[in-house]
């Protein structure tokens, strides 16, 4: 029974688009190793983003960093 767990940021995301990456997940476990669709649990976690950070810093200062970055190209 595969358990996978989907964190994102609370950015918005539609309750279609979790839909899709449900089944997606389930059916890359299908496809890929054979897995049992009806056995296969998918949960997905919305995280705000002053939760979340990426190379040291809090997510939306790791994006406004990249984004100065590229603008300076």
């Amino acid at each position: 029974m595969p358990y996978v767990n989907i964190r994102i940021t609370r950015e918005g995301a539609t309750a279609e688009q979790k839909a899709e990456l449900i089944g997606g997940v389930t059916g890359l476990l299908e496809r890929v190793l054979g897995k049992n669709p009806a056995t296969t649990v998918v949960t997905i976690d919305e995280v705000e983003t002053a939760n979340w950070g990426l190379g040291g810093l809090p997510v939306l200062d790791y994006r406004a960093a990249q984004a100065a970055k590229e603008t300076q190209r």
